[in-house]
């Protein structure tokens, strides 16, 4: 039978091993959404090549710290862990929106359904920043298609209806993608009827121009013919 000193030495033992994966964890958590953020940066840059490139570096920094913290589920699970793979999350699901590919799942990310499932709802936020620059550069009919995006976002996430400790507060996300849906869905309509507005006016203006234009040809030959 151990001493209790002896006891007491191996907690200290495993309860140090596990302050560093702590530690470790923490550090590369910050790491990871830092990559996570330039990578939606460079994405709305529409520098796609460096977005990749840190999205790859973020997923093998999560790779290795999910690897470590996996030895303690407490670790694992802590906000600053599950964040930083909902960022990864985030930025993964951001591109593949705004570059037309296929939408990645939780599982390739290995990252927990929550996580995922929360990164899936501040991808709408950074939708519709992408939504906004659209408008301002003049492309309305690309600001729609995400905010069809965004519509199609928010009501998936209506279907998952599952208590907050197992979702991780997914119903608060939720309701600020609706929030945030309502309003990019005023900005784009409003754009849309001053684009339909323009067009009417343009139109118009090309149907004064074109009868001018023939009253005027009609005023030239009534003056040659009163001339003959």
């Amino acid at each position: 039978m151990p001493t209790l000193q002896e006891i007491i030495n191996e907690i200290n033992d495993q309860l140090e091993a596990k302050n560093v994966v702590r530690d470790r964890t923490l550090s590369r958590s910050r790491e990871l959404i830092r990559y996570c953020a330039n990578s939606i940066r460079a994405t709305h840059r529409g520098d796609e090549a460096e977005a990749q490139q840190l999205l790859e570096t973020a997923r093998n920094a999560a790779l290795d710290m999910v690897a470590e913290a996996k030895k303690y589920p407490d670790v694992y699970y802590a906000g600053y862990t599950q964040d930083a793979l909902k960022e990864l999350a985030e930025a993964h699901i951001t591109q593949a929106i705004i570059l037309g590919n296929p939408i990645p799942s939780a599982k390739s990310l290995q990252v927990e359904q929550a996580a995922y499932l929360n990164g899936l709802a501040e991808a709408a936020g950074e939708l519709r920043r992408f939504a906004l620059d659209a408008l301002r550069k003049g492309h309305v009919s690309r600001s729609e298609e995400i905010l069809r995006e965004m519509d199609d976002i928010y009501s998936l996430l209506l279907t998952v209806d599952f208590p907050s400790a197992i979702t991780g507060g997914l119903k608060r996300s939720t309701d600020m993608v609706r929030g945030v849906l309502e309003r990019t869905r005023g900005d784009v309509t409003t754009a849309v009827r001053q684009e339909a507005m323009k067009e009417a006016l343009q139109n118009f203006e090309k149907r004064i121009g074109s009868q001018s234009s023939e009253e005027s040809n009609d005023g030239r030959a009534f003056v040659i013919k009163a001339d003959e």
